[in-house]
């Protein structure tokens, strides 16, 4: 079998000569989170295929879990679908005046950008 077959074997570490190097310290994956004080969030206004307008939430840094609550929150108060893509925060329609406040309220810094 060849490498190109083999799957899931890859760690990440080839090789170290580091003789206090522990696995432990490897994991790349966990995000530091930021307070809400401490966020630059900006709210943008998307026109998709045919037409349709998207509320988009950019600058987002923390986990996975929080950014889903806080969509999650959003599309509840604006009554609307929407979801969570590449970090962003997608209201589906014009939302810019309802979410700029909710996000305010929440103690977040955030700015309308764009036109």
């Amino acid at each position: 079998m060849n490498k190109k077959n083999k799957k899931g074997t890859d760690d990440g570490l080839v090789y170290s000569t580091n003789s206090n190097l522990s696995f432990n310290n490897l994991d790349e994956d966990a995000e530091e989170s930021l307070s809400a004080d401490e966020q630059n969030l900006r709210v943008h206004l998307d026109r998709l295929g045919g037409g349709k307008l998207i509320t988009r939430i950019v600058g987002f840094v923390g986990s996975e879990e929080e950014i889903n609550a806080l969509g999650k929150e959003l599309k509840q108060k604006c009554g609307v679908g929407g979801g969570i893509k590449n970090g962003e925060i997608l209201i589906q329609g014009d939302h810019r005046d309802k979410v700029l406040p909710i996000l305010l309220k929440a103690g977040y810094r955030a700015k309308k950008a764009g036109g």
